[in-house]
């Protein structure tokens, strides 16, 4: 989404205002287009009636009513057209231009109508339109609106019809629509995030009278005058949305502010939606309130885990780089964080927290960052920002800035081993003297962790290269066997030595590698080792995230396979 003004937010800013539920506010939205076509539409309809203040008639030429119809639907694609043509934007684009064409032509039309024919003009324009959460999530608003609205509104009495009165009418219907949309969009918030906000409404109220009548006016005016007064409007409008982000980061600081449960099933949801639908009704369907119990199965969602003495590990999909969640039956351990993409994205906010907020896992026991490589790291203050992590082991130095933002950081160091739910975990690399020698990679210092659940290993070697593959065997290769060996480096050339795979002996390996990396991981020959001493390969850019769950079998289940890309034959 697009800011409707130009304001260099922080990645944390923007987690207030969604924390909070204001997003659509802060981006180009619906209420917005309308109101500065609304006001260039009543602007040209005044001037036009009186022909600009010339002899010309223009009304004789063309109706006013017309007139004004055609500016506010220009006014409204130029400005569309600026925000760069959002999901959200176009909806509204295209009911205005459904409008503006029923005013043209003197035809009468419904606003479930106009909803509709903007509908199938996004579709017919954009099929893929249906991907994005803001298709839904608009489309829905306003339809919300449409079905709340169907009932008869409060009616004032010839005795009540006082100024203060009618204001307060007006003021508990917003309401009422405003507390009926959070609600409405509660079960496909959380089919599609996997949280709500609850202090939505409040945040709302007032968030909309100022950022609509407010701050969008000074912004716009602003950007028509001369530089001197120009600033102090976008000074002023600036220092609003300062304020309101300072009063939203206290109301967000509560833990009650965001509801977060795993994403429901479709059965789940379908139950949640009836209900919500039951519950919004207008007034004068029967028993209302019974549409709550819709709700039940929604509130009742808990997040599932391995039964006793199992574990579970997911290699994710994450490019070229390296993240495995492993999971005990009450303990949960993150190894690696995955990549840098840009300044703004990384592993653990594109890819990471999503898949831990949509499991409803918002706590982690322990994340053990490998390395310094980029490729390891760059997604750990993410994670520290938006998961509640317990405990961190790295090998990276003390002034790292990861390190100094990790919640009580330990160095990886062999012989650190503790036991979870019936499952051992143990670090056999780096040895202390690693961390003395000031030219060495930090390859050569990844946290090499092997996890064991009953007759199974799971060896996690970050990426050593051949020497400390050498120095691992050296130091005792017995405890190197595992049942699955994450391939060290991605496959490089420079590990996955013969006598390291034999001293391993897995049965299955997993390569994390992006799709055509620029580093070619895994190198041809590395591979077909691996094959050759019979080891069954699973690869990230081919099957997607990658689940194994070790109980009395190791099962292996791949993404890719179970929802193949609808381009792919089944």
């Amino acid at each position: 989404m697009e800011q409707d003004f130009n304001i260099n937010y922080q990645q944390s800013d923007w987690e207030i205002f969604n924390r909070s539920g204001i997003g659509h506010l802060i981006s180009i939205s619906g209420l917005h287009i309308t109101m500065i076509a609304g006001l260039f539409a009543s602007i040209v309809s005044a001037l036009w009636r009186r022909s600009f203040f010339t002899n010309l008639q223009l009304p004789l030429l063309l109706p006013a009513q017309k007139a004004s119809a055609l500016s506010g639907a220009l006014v409204a694609l130029v400005y569309v057209a600026l925000a760069g043509f959002g999901i959200p934007a176009q909806r509204t684009l295209y009911m205005l231009f459904v409008v503006a064409a029923a005013l043209w032509y003197g035809r009468i039309t419904s606003v479930s109508s106009v909803l509709c024919l903007a509908l199938g003009t996004i579709l017919l324009l954009d099929p893929w339109a249906v991907l994005s959460p803001g298709f839904w999530l608009s489309f829905s608003a306003v339809a919300i609106i449409l079905f709340v609205s169907a009932g008869h509104p409060p009616q004032l009495s010839t005795n009540d019809s006082s100024g203060a009165q009618s204001r307060l009418v007006g003021l508990l219907s917003a309401a009422r629509l405003q507390l009926a949309i959070t609600i409405g969009l509660v079960p496909l918030t959380m089919l599609l995030f996997g949280q709500v906000s609850l202090i939505s409404p409040v945040a709302n109220a007032i968030a909309i009278p100022l950022v609509s009548f407010v701050v969008t006016p000074l912004c716009l005016i602003g950007s028509f005058l001369p530089s001197s007064p120009a600033g102090t409007l976008l000074n002023l409008s600036h220092a609003l949305v300062e304020w309101l982000a300072g009063l939203l980061n206290v109301l967000t600081k509560f833990p009650f502010t965001v509801w977060s449960a795993p994403v429901p099933p479709w059965w789940m949801f379908l139950i949640a939606l009836i209900g919500t639908a039951w519950a919004i009704a207008p007034r004068g369907w029967p028993v209302r309130w019974i549409g709550v119990l819709g709700w039940i199965p929604l509130l009742l969602n808990a997040p599932i885990h391995p039964a006793k003495g199992e574990m579970w590990a997911t290699a994710f999909d994450i490019g070229q780089g390296m993240a495995v969640l492993i999971e005990t039956e009450q303990h949960r351990i993150l190894y690696d964080t995955g990549p840098v993409y840009t300044p703004e994205s990384d592993g653990g906010n594109r890819v990471i927290v999503p898949y831990l907020k949509a499991r409803g896992i918002s706590v982690l026991d322990a994340v053990m960052i490998s390395h310094n490589d980029n490729d390891h790291s760059g997604g750990a203050i993410s994670i520290f920002n938006e998961i509640d992590v317990r405990k961190t082991f790295s090998s990276l130095d003390f002034d790292s800035a990861i390190v100094q933002r990790a919640p009580d950081h330990s160095r990886c160091q062999a012989g650190q081993a503790w036991t979870w739910d019936g499952v051992r975990f143990e670090l056999l690399f780096p040895v202390p003297d690693s961390y003395e020698r000031e030219k060495a990679k930090p390859n050569t210092r990844s946290c090499t962790l092997k996890i064991t659940v009953g007759d199974y290993a799971l060896l996690l070697p970050g990426d050593i290269e051949a020497a400390q593959e050498s120095e691992l065997m050296n130091a005792d290769a017995q405890k190197l066997a595992a049942s699955v060996l994450l391939a060290p480096h991605h496959g490089s050339g420079t590990s996955s030595t013969l006598p390291f795979l034999k001293a391993v002996s897995p049965k299955m390996a997993l390569f994390q590698v992006g799709y055509r990396n620029r580093y070619r991981h895994p190198k041809q020959e590395v591979y077909e080792r691996y094959g050759e001493l019979g080891i069954e390969r699973f690869r990230n850019d081919e099957s997607g995230a990658i689940a194994l769950h070790f109980g009395q079998a190791i099962q292996v289940s791949e993404y890719r396979k179970q929802v193949p890309r609808y381009w792919h034959d089944r």
